[in-house]
């Protein structure tokens, strides 16, 4: 089937036609901008949709504009703080109630360049959040999704990861002062790193995972940054939710990927490599991103601050 899709696409052109009926998919962050508008088309094609978040009130608020959108919508809500591993493992706990198989999970939750923050072991929260909570959450989930093969994982990045790779030596920025988007770019080449090294993973086990960068997207998360309009001006593609959405829903969905892994996605294709140094969050990914030494390495230590390791 040929890719018709491109950067002016919506979800719901790239999900098409496709019945998703039995389909369980978890989403994180799914109470606005992209994480909903992927969990209203994919319940709408008849997913089981469970979504996470960090307020119950917004969850609710979700769900009565998923059934507002289609009344037979199968959705579970589950309270979240990425940013926190005890809530991640109690999060991931309460899916396998609800999911004991899971065919579908889109690490979609991010924040961008916020001040200085810390969680409770002293992590810095962007590395801690948009990539430890995916990674121990992913970990918990690891055997239901095994389980559902033919499954999916798509992970969120950003072109942003161009304007740094992980600081394996001080990711916390306990020994170097913070910039909060030095701090982003790390923890969206994690992102990657962790997408490349658990396709390896899981390579011989059904289980596909890939990267999505989602373009520059109308969405809360660049509210520590004064929106989008400044970027908008600057001559670059802007995104309304419904486009920004699609790429990551063609991830989960598409037959065209049926066995592609340890890709990193945007426009609703495959993205070329960008090694320019000129060219900072733009286009592509860097080579460097897609290092599988770099990638094992982060594995690692992703599993020691875990303080635990994950089967695969």
């Amino acid at each position: 089937m040929a890719n018709v899709l491109d950067r002016e696409s919506t979800a719901e052109e790239a999900l098409g036609k496709i019945d998703l009926s039995g389909k369980v998919v978890v989403i994180t962050g799914a109470t606005a901008g992209l994480g909903e508008e992927s969990a209203r088309v994919m319940a709408g094609a008849g997913a089981h949709v469970v979504i996470t978040g960090r307020s119950q009130e917004k969850l609710a608020a979700v769900v009565e504009r998923l059934r507002a959108n289609s009344p037979d919508a199968r959705v579970d809500t589950v309270m979240l703080e990425l940013a926190e591993p005890e809530s991640v493992r109690a999060a991931a706990r309460r899916i396998l109630e609800i999911a004991p198989r899971v065919d579908i999970l889109i690490n979609n939750a991010g924040v961008m360049a916020p001040p200085l923050e810390r969680n409770s072991l002293g992590w810095e929260s962007q590395f801690a959040g948009n990539h430890m909570g995916h990674f121990i959450l992913t970990g918990i989930l690891l055997p239901a999704i095994v389980a559902a093969a033919p499954s999916r994982i798509v992970n969120l990045s950003s072109s942003g990861h161009q304007i740094a790779p992980v600081n394996f030596d001080d990711p916390h920025f306990e020994h170097q002062d913070y910039d909060a988007f030095i701090a982003y770019g790390q923890s969206k080449s994690a992102n990657i790193l962790f997408t490349v090294a658990l396709a390896d993973k899981l390579k011989d086990r059904g289980v596909t995972v890939n990267a999505v960068m989602p373009g520059v997207v109308k969405t809360p998360l660049f509210r520590h940054i004064g929106g989008t309009g400044t970027i908008g001006s600057s001559g670059m593609f802007v995104k309304e939710i419904p486009q920004g959405a699609a790429t990551q829903v063609w991830a989960a969905v598409s037959p065209d990927l049926e066995g592609v892994t340890g890709r990193y996605l945007e426009d609703c294709g495959f993205a070329p490599v960008n090694d320019d140094p000129a060219s900072v969050a733009t286009f592509g990914y860097r080579s460097a991103a897609m290092d599988k030494a770099a990638a094992a390495r982060l594995w690692s230590l992703s599993e020691e601050l875990a303080g635990e390791r994950f089967d695969t």
